[in-house]
């Protein structure tokens, strides 16, 4: 198993950057494939982005976060990064974590390990 611990979410202003870091603990983290969702109030939990297990494979889903958004990991340090660029208050929602063994995810039901979520607000 694998432990995941997100931190780094905050209110920030519209235009701003923020940078989301997930700690893995447990199982060998480079064993895992991993990916940010996102949950908006009265919304379906949505992919933003996943990386593969060595970090050579990206995936961002269509639509706004593409460009804006980067994800990235530091396998010796045990930790996945979000870097997020020029925020919209419709990237206000609380970010989760969540990893599954080998192969890129792409649906929440294919991650078997999640954080506990941190919350991104962004105001206009």
């Amino acid at each position: 198993q694998v432990q995941l611990v997100e931190s780094g979410g905050r209110l920030v202003q519209a235009g701003g950057s923020l940078r989301l870091s997930c700690a893995g603990s447990g199982r060998t983290f480079s064993d895992y494939a991993l990916g940010w969702f996102r949950q908006a109030p009265g919304k379906e939990r949505e992919l933003v982005a996943a990386i593969s297990r060595s970090g050579g494979n990206t995936y961002y889903s269509a639509g706004s976060v593409k460009g804006r958004f980067t994800i990235s990991r530091d396998n010796a340090k045990n930790t996945v990064y979000l870097q997020m660029d020029s925020l919209k208050p419709e990237d206000t929602a609380v970010y989760y974590c969540a990893a599954r063994p080998y192969a890129l995810g792409y649906k929440p039901t294919e991650y078997g390990y999640w954080g506990q979520g941190t919350q991104v607000t962004v105001s206009s």
